[in-house]
C-alpha cells in the first residue's frame, strides 16, 4: 500500500476502477497481476476499517444501554 492510507470510500472507488480494468478484455498478464494485488491490499484494508467501525458502533451501543440502566440522579 501506499504510505497514505485512502479512506474506505476511496478504497472503494479504486476497486471498482479495478474490477473495469479486469473486466476489459485486452488487460495486460503484468498489469493484471499487479491489479489483482492492489485489489487484495484494499479488500483487506476495507475488512479492517469495518471491522474497526462495527467495534466503535458496539462501545457505543453498549454505553448507551449503560446509561440507559444507570438510576436516575437525585432520585
Amino acid at each position: 500500500m501506499s504510505d497514505s492510507t485512502p479512506s474506505y470510500t476511496d478504497a472503494l472507488d479504486e476497486l471498482d476502477g479495478i474490477l473495469r480494468e479486469l473486466e476489459s478484455s485486452d488487460v495486460d498478464v503484468d498489469h493484471l497481476a499487479e491489479r489483482v494485488g492492489r485489489a487484495a491490499e484494499l479488500i483487506t484494508l476495507c475488512r479492517t476499517k469495518i471491522a474497526a467501525a462495527q467495534v466503535r458502533i458496539e462501545q457505543v451501543t453498549a454505553d448507551l444501554d449503560a446509561a440507559a440502566d444507570a438510576p436516575p440522579d437525585g432520585g
